[in-house]
């Protein structure tokens, strides 16, 4: 029997859906965290139930072909790298496989049609937007950089192997900016503090540059020294505060105040340039998206004629790449905000035949086939990580388009809402995996429906 505290020698044999290692100990179940297929490990027990526990990694006693030293020294403790010990090749496996495994085992299909997952040629340097929350440790000390996994604890670092390498000379500034002018960082117990988070978006085809402070106030003290330091950093563009006064764990609030610059970057993916405001959804990977969209319009097999319905449309990033080859395409988004960078991003492309509703997808759908008649040749569907309301999915087989490309970030609920589909006079005919977060244990899929 399997005891709290107990140590114990597993090998490891399979890998989490979070990244975690799975090991079994005379058939009890352990989940082990920085560990991959084939280590040899010691490890300590930390949780267990009756089938199955929680272990602690102890120490290596032989490491698996597969394993590589992290390029990040603090991969083990941050909560963002939950694989980067996992050599690339083997991630792009595991990452096909937990696609593969979900569409079996939760969607019930079978003869997967499975293209080759699309991996990263760099996979490093590659996120456009990061947040750093700020704080102090226990002796006064500011920290900023990244939460532990599963905590509030910042693991202070200048360096992040996977953002955008403009970050180094921001946070350095910003540590000397806060230490010298004595800015109180937030106290997330207390509620106290003004400084919460530093958020920062970077164009990767335009070089340009913003930062945005988030705040549990409405003003920073000493903005011209602030201003004067980043305005040095090249491409700086935007430079905002974000008031945040909730006692909450979201990032951003809803106010953006302009403290120098435009109140937005730009960036393209492919011929498609977009405006992107703090509070705007855009793709974290913008080499990758690109090759992501690019099936999109692929799956989508557009010859000028269809009309294309874009529902979770964000900033119109896949609505206008899909105009550029569909009579017209209308984008659904819940977030105002995000509406108005749709329409301000077809105008500034010349794009005529993408129009843009806020509202939920679940009730803008099906109001506009009921009252409207409005029909679809195609519907492009990108929703959260809780995939797709019942009553949309059940408002898409009414209106019957020839195909669906369903874009996902969970498998688990992406196999979910197939099945569903399927149920309903459709069948699965391409499935492909497109790494957008190399050494995290998320995967981003596309998949093309069409009606039997």
């Amino acid at each position: 029997m399997v005891k709290k505290n107990d140590q114990l020698v597993v090998t490891i044999e399979d890998i989490g859906t979070n990244g975690e290692g799975i090991g079994k100990h005379e058939g009890y179940t352990l989940f082990i965290k920085d560990t991959t297929i084939g280590d040899k490990v010691l490890v300590k027990v930390m949780k267990a139930g009756k089938s199955y526990g929680y272990a602690r990694l102890v120490s290596i006693i032989e490491p698996s072909p597969y394993r590589v030293k992290p390029r990040c020294p603090i991969a083990d403790k941050c909560g963002g790298c939950q694989i980067m010990h996992m050599d690339y090749s083997k991630q792009l496996e595991y990452k096909e496989d937990k696609v593969r495994n979900c569409l079996e085992r939760i969607g019930g299909f079978k003869n997967i049609p499975m293209e080759p997952i699309y991996g990263m040629d760099e996979p490093y340097y590659f996120r456009n937007k990061s947040q750093f929350p700020v704080g102090r440790d226990k002796d006064g000390k500011i920290q900023i950089g990244f939460y532990a996994a599963r905590t509030h604890s910042i693991i202070d670092t200048n360096h992040c192997y996977i953002s955008a390498e403009v970050n180094i000379p921001i946070i350095k500034f910003l540590r000397t900016f806060i230490d010298k002018y004595n800015i109180p960082p937030y106290d997330e117990k207390n509620h106290t503090g003004l400084l919460r988070n530093i958020l920062t978006r970077v164009g990767y085809s335009s070089g340009e540059v913003m930062v945005c402070l988030v705040l549990n106030g409405k003003d920073i003290p000493h903005k011209k020294a602030l201003v004067d330091g980043l305005r040095k950093i090249p491409g700086m563009k935007c430079i905002c505060l974000n008031v945040n006064t909730s006692k909450t764990n979201a990032i951003l609030g809803d106010e953006i105040i302009k403290v120098w610059g435009e109140p937005y970057i730009t960036d393209s993916i492919g011929p498609i340039k977009y405006r992107i405001s703090p509070l705007s959804f855009f793709q974290v990977n913008p080499i990758q998206t690109e090759k992501l969209y690019s099936i999109a319009l692929d799956y989508a097999k557009l010859n000028g004629d269809e009309v294309v319905w874009d529902l979770y449309c964000g900033i119109g990033t896949i609505s206008l790449f899909l105009a550029q080859r569909a009579k017209q395409v209308f984008g659904v988004e819940i977030i105002p905000q995000a509406i108005e960078d749709a329409r301000t991003n077809a105008k500034i492309n010349n794009i005529n035949n993408a129009k843009f509703y806020v509202g939920a997808a679940e009730e803008v759908l099906p109001r506009k086939y009921k009252e409207d008649n409005i029909k679809a040749d195609v519907i492009v569907v990108d929703p959260p990580r809780k995939g797709c309301d019942e009553s949309l999915l059940q408002t898409i087989l009414e209106m019957e388009p020839d195909r669906i490309v369903y874009v996902s970030c969970d498998p688990a609920t992406l196999s979910r809402d197939l099945k569903y589909l399927c149920a309903g006079g459709y069948e699965l005919k391409k499935v492909r995996a497109v790494d957008q977060f190399g050494h995290s244990a998320h995967v981003e899929t596309i998949c093309l429906m069409s009606r039997k």
